[in-house]
């Protein structure tokens, strides 16, 4: 009787280096998703400004020595021009600005961004203690002295903070990493491949968009464009996942995680104005899925008016991408799998004669 054949001990030093390798691997997995949110920093928000010029040089003068870069002022003609910047998403807020004795106006757009609108929120503060001051100072009542704080976009009366919203990109990723990776190791042949997917992200797409809105009421806005949205954003993260193992194995699937989990998903500023994250990594990271889906969805459900092109464009691309990687790796592996047809034996020689056994004579055998 055989005894089974037992594994050999691993050596100290590969089980010590194994260790310490597992380590910085987690120390790797914090450092990708703390570090954008350690060394962002308030800088070129975009705010819209309108009002009278020297008063409107003034508060640009005073705001700039307060807090240096922190704002990138977008002139605007009037209120009305201010707001149209908004709902367009070329600005997170505006200060309207006008002639005394009228007071200035604050304007903002809590669903575009929570940090923002705190901001926004705490200049209306200071606007309303300096002006307290001058009044004050003329003999006149600074109890009267009031901004008013005008939200532009408000999020939805079920998600007042906005939480619901940003932790929905969190789904939005990890659903498309896992319909890539089921995909990759269950389903057999490129067609079949894309065929799942399509089912896959339009299948997700609703059911995020029911939970997500139906459900739960974390979005307003037309139910089947923020389901198209979904599941476009699932597509493109699930494609580029199978493109990967299509072409490189099952070690193409580690791969696509790695570049959406620990570099692409940090960098999609979900919570904050991508223009708070350390240059250039905040304009990079709207090139990559997480980014590009988190403005869109929030453009979709919150602001109707701002042109989203780009964002529809780049998951288009990426897209693209995971099907013509997956096609590559079909093409290549039937090309490695091809025996060329000159090489086949169609007449087997003659076999020797075993005695008690068959013959093989002509490529038949005889008894």
């Amino acid at each position: 009787m055989s005894t089974p054949s037992l594994r050999p001990h691993t050596k100290w030093g590969v089980a010590v280096a194994l260790g310490v390798v597992g380590s910085l691997l987690v120390g790797l997995f914090v450092l990708a998703f703390l570090w954008p949110s350690k060394t962002s920093e308030a800088h070129n928000l975009p705010v819209s400004i309108a009002g009278p010029a020297a008063t409107v040089s003034a508060l640009e003068d005073a705001l700039g020595k307060a807090a240096p870069g922190t704002f990138d002022f977008v002139e605007a003609t009037d209120r009305d021009a201010a707001v149209s910047q908004i709902e367009k998403r070329e600005t997170y807020g505006a200060i309207v600005l006008a002639a005394p004795p009228a007071m200035p106006e604050v304007l903002t757009a809590p669903a575009g961004s929570a940090v923002a609108t705190q901001m926004l929120t705490g200049v209306a503060a200071q606007l309303k203690a300096q002006l307290a001051q001058q009044v004050a100072a003329a003999g006149g009542d600074a109890s009267a002295v009031q901004i008013a704080v005008t939200p532009i976009v408000p999020l939805a009366d079920s998600d007042p903070t906005g939480s619901g919203l940003a932790a929905a990109s969190f789904p939005l990723m990890i659903g498309g990493m896992l319909g890539g990776v089921l995909v990759s190791l269950l389903v057999v042949g490129a067609a079949r491949r894309l065929a799942a997917l399509a089912g896959f992200a339009v299948a997700a797409g609703l059911v995020l968009t029911f939970i997500l809105q139906t459900w739960f009421e974390y979005l307003p806005g037309e139910f089947w464009i923020n389901a198209l949205v979904m599941g476009t954003s699932i597509l493109a993260t699930s494609s580029f996942i199978v493109g990967c193992a299509s072409l490189l194995g099952r070690g193409g699937i580690g791969l696509g995680a790695v570049v959406t989990m620990l570099f692409a998903n940090p960098i999609s500023a979900a919570a904050v104005p991508w223009q708070f994250l350390a240059e250039p990594w905040g304009a990079i990271g709207q090139w990559f899925v997480p980014g590009a889906a988190n403005t869109l969805i929030r453009s979709a459900a919150y602001f109707p008016q701002a042109d989203a092109s780009r964002q529809w464009w780049i998951l288009a691309g990426w897209i693209v991408l995971g099907v013509v990687l997956t096609l590559i790796g079909h093409f290549r592996a039937r090309a490695t799998m091809h025996v060329p047809e000159a090489t086949l034996v169609h007449e087997a020689p003659e076999a020797e004669m075993v005695p008690g056994g068959p013959q093989q004579r002509g490529g038949e055998l005889v008894p």
